[in-house]
């Protein structure tokens, strides 16, 4: 029998583990109270996302790297991009986990992909202000009802 999850038995990790504590090897450490301190640097506040953009040997394809984003905006913006017409592919991947930075393949069949990701962003943006504008009227309704149900009792 072949197994789905996968196979190979558990090792025991015996002796892999220290020997103190968890408490003791996971407290924080603290600085000595005599080692210099950095100064305070002060930098401008850098944007919270910034876009750098590959261009392929024509416009209708390129490669977008967002930085400081993950899955949540790259599936939502994929399937905003799948439902367009104008677009023959699209797929998104994030190179490694600990890595802030998401890239967008867009291939389309005509318009420029730079002009296609703005049209898309800008859906993205009408959604995603509708669900929120339809969750905030929920919360009232919902907190109407409470207080309506609290005062009659």
């Amino acid at each position: 029998k072949h197994s789905l999850r996968g196979g190979g038995r558990r090792r025991r990790l015996r002796g892999r583990f220290p020997t103190q504590p968890l408490a003791r090897v996971m407290a924080p450490q603290t600085p000595h109270p005599q080692a210099p301190q950095p100064p305070p640097q002060s930098q401008p506040l850098q944007p919270s996302s910034s876009l750098q953009v590959d261009t392929g040997a024509d416009q209708s394809s390129s490669t977008f790297t967002l930085h400081n984003e993950d899955h949540t905006i790259g599936n939502t913006l994929r399937y905003v991009l799948n439902r367009s017409p104008e677009v023959s592919f699209v797929g998104y991947s994030v190179p490694h986990p600990s890595e802030p930075k998401m890239n967008i393949r867009i291939q389309t069949v005509g318009p420029p992909a730079t002009e296609v990701l703005h049209t898309a962003l800008g859906t993205l943006y009408e959604v995603s202000s509708h669900v929120l504008d339809t969750f905030e009227d929920a919360v009232v309704t919902h907190r109407a009802k409470q207080t309506s149900t609290t005062e009659t009792n």
